[in-house]
C-alpha cells in the first residue's frame, strides 16, 4: 500500500515536470512565429491597377523658370476714347447704358446749345457776307472798266470779298465739327465701336465745356492689358517679351495667352512691387476690366536640366519622392532633389539629382502605390 502512494506521488510529479515545460515552450514558438511574420514579401503592383497606371519617363530639356505673379484686367488705354462735351447746354435723349456696345457713329445722346445756335448764325451771316462782297466785287470791276473806280478799288474789293469766304470756310469748319447741325442741337457720337465702360451724364443734365470730366467712354475690349505685380526679389525673373499664362477665378480651367510688353521702372512706395503689362487677345469678351487674375511668366535660362512629370511627384516628412517602375509590378522608392529657386509649370518638375534619364516612373495614383510601398 505504501509503495503504491509513492508511484501515485511519483506520476503527479512527472504530470507537473511536462505542464511545466510546456508553459516555458509557449514564449518560444510566439518568438519563432513573430520572426516568421515579420518577413514579408515585396509588394507587387495588382495587375488590375498596373493596366490603368500611366507610366512615364526621366527626359533632359531646356530649363524654364516660371514664376506666379497677381495681378488685375485692365483696358487696354491705347483703344479707349473719353468723350468730352465740345459745347456747354442740356443733354437730352441720351440712348445708350453702361455696359452698351455701339458701332462708330452710333448717336448716344443729344445736346440743346446756345453755342450751336451761335454757330448756326454766323454760318448765315458768312453766307450773306459773301453774296454781299462779290456783288460789291462785280460793281467796282464794272465801274473800274468805264473809268470811274481806280484799281486800288477794285483790290480793296477784292480783298473784302476773300476775307468774305475765308470767313464762310470757317464757319462751315466750326460747324461740321460741332455736328453739322444748323437747328441748336449737338449730337453725340461713337467715335469708335466698343463698349460704353464709364458713363458720366444723365437726362437734363447741365454741362459745361470747362468742366474738364468725359461724359462716355469707350472702350475696344477685344483687346485688354493685365497689369502684374512684381517684387523686388523677382525682377531679374521677369523680361520683355516673356511668354505668359493668365488664369482667373471666372474661367478657371481656361488660360489665356499673352507677352510681356512693358516694365515699369519705378516701385510702388507702399507695397515694394514694380508692375509689368501684358497684352491679351480678348476677341470673346471674356476678360473684364478689374478682374483679378494669376500670371504665370515662363522664360528660358537656356541649360539644360533633367525633369519629372508634375504628377510623379510625392512629397512626404520634407523630402520629395518618385516611384521608379523597375517592371512586372516592381516599384522602388527614391528620393529626388528640385532646383531651388526656380519656379515649375504645373506639369513639369525640374531636378537636380535622384533620377536618371531614361528610367521608368509611375505617373498616375502615385500616392497610393507610395504608401503600400512603405507598409
Amino acid at each position: 500500500m505504501q509503495r503504491k502512494k509513492f508511484l501515485s506521488a511519483g506520476k503527479l510529479l512527472l504530470i507537473l515536470f511536462g505542464i511545466i515545460a510546456s508553459l516555458l515552450s509557449i514564449p518560444a514558438c510566439t518568438r519563432s512565429g513573430a520572426k516568421v511574420s515579420d518577413e514579408r514579401a515585396p509588394y507587387i503592383i495588382p495587375d488590375s491597377l498596373l493596366k490603368t497606371l500611366k507610366i512615364d519617363s526621366v527626359k533632359q530639356g531646356e530649363l524654364i523658370n516660371i514664376i506666379t505673379l497677381t495681378g488685375q484686367v485692365d483696358f487696354n488705354q491705347d483703344k479707349q476714347v473719353n468723350i468730352f462735351p465740345l459745347v456747354s447746354g442740356n443733354i437730352l435723349d441720351i440712348k445708350i447704358q453702361l455696359g452698351d456696345y455701339v458701332k462708330a457713329g452710333d448717336v448716344l445722346g443729344t445736346i440743346r446749345s446756345s453755342e450751336m445756335a451761335g454757330y448756326s448764325n454766323n454760318l448765315v451771316q458768312a453766307q450773306t457776307n459773301v453774296m454781299a462782297t462779290k456783288k460789291q466785287l462785280d460793281a467796282t470791276q464794272d465801274l473800274a472798266q468805264s473809268g470811274l473806280a481806280s484799281q486800288l478799288d477794285v483790290t480793296n474789293a477784292q480783298v473784302n470779298y476773300d476775307q468774305a469766304v475765308s470767313q464762310l470756310e470757317m464757319a462751315k469748319r466750326i460747324l461740321k465739327i460741332n455736328g453739322n447741325n444748323t437747328s441748336g442741337d449737338f449730337t453725340i457720337k461713337a467715335p469708335i465701336s466698343g463698349f460704353i465702360v464709364q458713363k458720366f451724364v444723365t437726362n437734363d443734365q447741365v454741362i459745361r465745356t470747362d468742366n474738364g470730366n468725359a461724359m462716355f467712354t469707350i472702350s475696344d475690349l477685344k483687346n485688354v492689358w493685365v497689369w502684374a505685380n512684381v517684387y523686388e526679389s523677382n525682377l531679374e525673373k521677369v523680361h520683355m517679351g516673356d511668354n505668359v499664362d493668365v488664369t482667373t477665378l471666372s474661367y478657371p480651367g481656361r488660360v489665356f495667352k499673352g507677352k510681356i510688353d512693358k516694365i515699369m521702372h519705378v516701385l510702388d512706395p507702399a507695397s515694394k512691387v514694380t508692375k509689368v503689362r501684358v497684352v491679351i487677345e480678348n476677341t470673346d469678351y471674356a476678360l473684364r476690366p478689374q478682374m483679378f487674375a494669376s500670371v504665370s511668366v515662363s522664360n528660358t535660362q537656356h541649360k539644360q536640366a533633367i525633369y519629372v512629370p508634375n504628377s510623379s511627384v510625392i512629397f512626404d516628412h520634407s523630402q520629395y519622392y518618385v516611384l521608379v517602375y523597375n517592371g512586372e509590378g516592381n516599384a522602388g522608392i527614391t528620393p529626388v532633389y528640385p532646383i531651388e529657386r526656380l519656379g515649375n509649370s504645373s506639369e513639369k518638375v525640374y531636378l537636380k539629382s535622384g533620377v536618371a534619364v531614361g528610367q521608368k516612373l509611375i505617373a498616375s495614383d502615385a500616392i497610393q502605390i507610395y504608401d503600400q510601398l512603405n507598409n
